[in-house]
């Protein structure tokens, strides 16, 4: 189906790649949320047990989110695991039972992808034309760096 939305095929298809990456790393970082929700243990065990799960539960709503602005723009969005797989640039180092080892690992995540859409949303608006994504990911911005403030508020 023609998509005209006012931007280039070519400048939706560098968006649509670029939200795919983003799209990745999302999931790497839910999947990991995730395993520290179900591998926490400790004196505060249920504390870390619903913030994992409250976090966790944000991220999957990003993912939906992204996966929906990718066929917004006319594409579609790669869910298969061994593309994600492919895709991310964040690991998955073995599950450290430590909780402060597990926040700083998660606050890493979130500091890496919150740089990264720092680029993207100036690259969205001025390079690729497309406004709409670069609003898009200031919301996704704003929801990691809060994120990425209430696990670094368990590290100080």
């Amino acid at each position: 189906m023609k998509v005209n939305i006012g931007i280039t095929d070519k400048n939706r298809q560098a968006v649509a790649a670029a939200l795919n990456q983003l799209l990745a790393d999302e999931h790497i970082l839910y999947n990991k949320t995730r395993n520290y929700h179900w591998s926490v243990e400790g004196p505060s065990f249920m504390e870390f047990h619903k913030l994992y799960e409250s976090q966790y539960t944000e991220l999957a709503e990003m993912i939906d989110g992204i996966a929906e602005r990718i066929r917004t723009i006319g594409h579609f969005a790669e869910g298969r695991l061994k593309e994600i797989i492919k895709l991310a640039s964040l690991g998955e180092p073995a599950v450290p039972v430590d909780q402060s080892a597990q926040i700083a690992n998660l606050d890493a995540d979130h500091e890496i992808l919150i740089n990264r859409l720092r680029k993207l949303i100036s690259d969205f608006d001025e390079k690729f034309k497309d406004i709409g994504s670069s609003d898009f990911a200031t919301g996704i911005l704003k929801q990691h760096e809060k994120m990425a403030w209430m696990l670094r508020s368990y590290l100080r």
